[in-house]
């Protein structure tokens, strides 16, 4: 029936929110910016921007370790397609979610590396649009398809911090 609500067990989403508002983040922070700068709070030293180096490269590093973890368990890292297994090791076994908490790390890292305060504005936009537009429907995707696994593996893992 065309009327009925899509099964979540069929899909997570049907758009692929992460990279669409992973783009719009970055792409709002450079505009707004050049629009409408903020100075930035924080020092201009070499130890602030190492800093800042290594949030990037933590967050850069975190979802190569996730999405390589995913592909270990011949499953999709890709947002809008159904997952073929739970996988609860690596990254994974530590945060429910490292692909979108890697993308945050990484905007924090160019936030310190620009100079940018939109940066860490539009990743905390990010990070509640990511919950609501594809975390949630994602959590029901996985819940409809592995039942009380997922429900056991959600109980002892944090979703963000």
């Amino acid at each position: 029936m065309p009327n009925e609500p899509p099964n979540p067990a069929d899909r997570p989403n049907r758009i692929p929110w992460p990279p669409i508002l992973l783009a719009a983040a970055v792409l709002g922070a450079l505009a707004l910016q050049a629009w409408l700068p903020i100075s930035w709070p924080g020092l201009e030293d070499g130890p602030a921007r190492a800093i800042g180096v290594c949030i990037g490269l933590a967050g850069l590093l975190l979802v190569a370790w996730a999405v390589s973890t995913l592909l270990s368990h011949d499953t999709t890292f890709m947002p809008d397609q159904p997952v073929t297994h739970l996988v609860t090791s690596g990254p994974y076994a530590w945060r429910r979610n490292p692909i979108y908490l890697g993308e945050i790390l990484m905007l924090f890292g160019a936030a310190e590396l620009t100079k940018n305060f939109w940066f860490v504005i539009l990743a905390i936009a990010f990070a509640l649009l990511i919950t609501v537009l594809q975390i949630v429907p994602e959590e029901r995707h996985l819940e409809a398809r592995f039942g009380d696994a997922w429900r056991d593996y959600a109980a002892r893992t944090k979703r963000w911090i």
